[in-house]
């Protein structure tokens, strides 16, 4: 579900890079910044769509559940944390099945997203409110 970044500093700069990162599934790229590092957007997520997750600015906390039913999904699913960061060029894969909530750490964070998608493609999102599962972010 993570792949792990790289980067290369010498005296004409900096080069963040993920050698091991295919993005031949991207077919959409967005940013996304929340209002405040009190504010948490989720729960939401796909039943076919993928998600890859880097953080460009500041940092990310993200909590992620595979869901067993997406039209009534149990509450005591269990909950994976990922903290990201802009230091190296990390990638999250939030697969098909999965819902999230994120939460930025450090206000101005950015959180870069690859979509396997075009916008509006297929109907495919299902959201959930935040006290609908067990999270601390």
């Amino acid at each position: 579900m993570f792949t792990k970044g790289n980067k290369f500093e010498d005296e004409r700069g900096v080069i963040r890079f993920n050698n091991d990162f295919d993005a031949s599934a991207v077919k959409r790229i967005y940013i996304i910044e929340n209002a405040n590092i009190n504010f948490v957007r989720g729960w939401q997520g796909h039943a076919i769509e993928q998600r890859w997750f880097s953080c460009i600015k500041g940092s990310f906390r993200i909590a992620v559940i595979e869901v067993d039913d997406f039209d009534n999904p149990s509450q005591n699913l269990e909950v994976q944390y990922y903290d990201l960061n802009p230091e190296t060029l990390d990638f999250l894969h939030i697969k098909a099945g999965c819902i999230t909530a994120i939460k930025a750490a450090e206000e101005g964070s950015k959180l870069l997203v690859l979509a396997n998608y075009g916008l509006g493609e297929i109907k495919d999102e299902y959201r959930f409110p935040l006290n609908h599962f067990n999270i601390k972010l």
